[in-house]
């Protein structure tokens, strides 16, 4: 019975101490982008410090049930308030990097220095050879991580989020690992060591428990010192963090912007501007059934459905989330001009790369509006297996246009965008406009016919306040400095478009 317990707490500890790791990942992708490196930088580190951890535990075996209490109170607190403070040190420090750093080194070094301590406490229960006493604790560990592997992101993450799930499996960890201890060596510990491994267990739970409570408070005050206005919505889903913000100017107009793990989306006061030269070029040409691809915000939905000719409108969207704001929430919905109850309108939930993967349907019209590929799993978004899946659903004279990032801004991720689509047999014709809130903006309009699609609005083109023919002509002109430059493709085996974001934002 004993050692069934103490495999047990193997078990749960692996558990809690997979979670801390991935929600830190997870967390560190949210935040900065690049779900690679913020993986390479918590694997590495962690691994390493485990190491040290499991060096620094050998001396602590003359004494392993305490020992064992403390450094599981200590990991409970460490991991379980991790997420918290890494999202605080994001907000106020601006010391992102460095406090990952720290954190990931100390909750591994915890998790080292269990290993050394169990088998200890495993030995003293009952003698075996030291090689069926490995299996039994590495058996227990690893399906402890298993569980703490699925738990993280089909319930933990959705279910209470990621500040309060990190909070909720610490106080699980040092339960599990504290009360073992006393319930199975009490007779081996001192009175002096029981109370204080007693009382310690309920200080960590009472900061866990506490710092549950007005978890949401700080989380608010955290996250609205990330943005100028005043935040109106905020969700975290298991995709991506949704802020929306709402300002009343001076002159009493309403300035409503969304924004995607902290990258702006559009702001209602030029969003305008965006929609009509993503949508209205591509417009020009046959657009009877039309795809788009992202834009759960239904404002580029919005302007498709503009155009009376236009039989059906596909909108497909990761998120579930965003299309039921689009749908609900009262602003965005005025915004979007309630596009998704048109009738002709029809919305998709699922991954854009997969779905297209199974279509047979053909689509005179392809809009690609998702966000900038600063991380990989968005960036095969934007690679040449992507638009040659794209492509593949065209109708005869089918058209598609993309958004492309900014040529000022980012010139080598823009010019890899539209040399991408190139490579995947299309005739492109880059673009670029001025939306006040993103500065200069580009699109890649493309065609799988012989030669580059002209940039015109449509004869039946709706009245526009932004886009005419003047400005179409003007938007194909680069300045020297920003015209095409000798970068690569991007493709899934290399993402190039994540280094050329990291770098070129990061210099802006």
């Amino acid at each position: 019975m004993a050692r069934a317990l103490i495999l047990a707490a193997v078990f749960t500890c692996a558990a809690c101490g997979l979670v801390y790791e991935l929600a830190l990942v997870a967390l560190g992708s949210y935040l900065v982008g690049d779900s690679v490196t913020q993986a390479s930088i918590v694997l590495s580190v962690m691994v390493f410090a485990m190491g040290i951890g499991s060096l620094l535990a050998k001396p602590l075996q003359k004494h392993a049930a305490a020992a064992f209490a403390v450094v599981e109170g200590a990991l409970a607190l460490v991991g379980g308030l991790s997420v918290l403070a890494l999202y605080a040190a994001f907000s106020w420090l601006d010391i992102y990097v460095p406090a990952l750093v720290a954190v990931s080194f100390a909750v591994g070094a915890l998790i080292g220095a269990e290993i050394p301590l169990l088998m200890t406490l495993l030995q003293r229960i009952r003698k075996q050879d030291a090689g069926s006493a490995v299996a039994d604790l590495f058996a227990a560990d690893y399906v402890g991580a298993l569980i703490g592997g699925l738990a993280f992101p089909f319930v933990l993450l959705p279910t209470f989020g990621h500040i309060k799930g990190a909070l909720l499996v610490g106080a699980v960890n040092a339960v599990a690992g504290v009360a073992v201890v006393l319930w199975l060596f009490r007779r081996r510990l001192g009175r002096v060591a029981r109370v204080g491994i007693g009382l310690g267990m309920v200080a960590v739970l009472a900061v866990l428990g506490t710092t549950y409570a007005l978890s949401d408070r700080i989380e608010v005050t955290a996250r609205q010192a990330l943005f100028e206005d005043p935040i109106a919505l905020a969700k975290d889903t298991p995709y991506q963090e949704i802020v929306i913000t709402r300002k009343i100017t001076l002159a009493g107009t309403t300035d409503l912007r969304l924004f995607l793990n902290g990258d702006l989306q559009f702001s209602s006061a030029d969003e305008y501007r965006y929609h009509e030269s993503l949508v209205h070029p591509l417009m020009s040409g046959p657009h009877g059934n039309v795809l788009i691809l992202g834009g759960g915000d239904g404002l580029a939905l919005r302007e498709v459905l503009r155009y009376r000719d236009v039989r059906t409108a596909t909108l497909v969207e990761l998120d579930p989330e965003m299309l039921h704001l689009a749908r609900t929430y009262g602003p965005l919905v005025a915004l979007n001009r309630r596009s998704f109850e048109d009738p002709r309108a029809r919305a998709v939930n699922a991954d854009a790369f997969t779905w297209l993967r199974g279509q047979t349907r053909r689509y005179d019209a392809v809009i690609v509006d998702m966000p900038d590929p600063d991380d990989v799993p968005t960036a095969k978004l934007y690679s040449v297996e992507f638009y040659g899946l794209v492509k593949r659903v065209l109708a005869p004279g089918g058209r598609m246009v993309v958004q492309s990032g900014s040529p000022y801004f980012a010139p080598k991720s823009f010019w890899s965008i539209e040399k991408s689509i190139a490579a995947a047999g299309l005739a492109t014709t880059p673009y670029h406009v001025d939306v006040p809130s993103f500065g200069d903006w580009g699109f890649t309009l493309a065609s799988p016919a012989g030669r580059p699609p002209a940039l015109a609005l449509s004869p039946d083109a709706p009245p526009l306040r932004f886009l005419d023919a003047s400005v179409l002509q003007a938007a194909s002109v680069f300045p020297k400095d920003r015209r095409s430059r000798d970068v690569g493709v991007n493709t899934l085996v290399h993402p190039r478009l994540v280094q050329y974001e990291g770098q070129e934002w990061k210099d802006s």
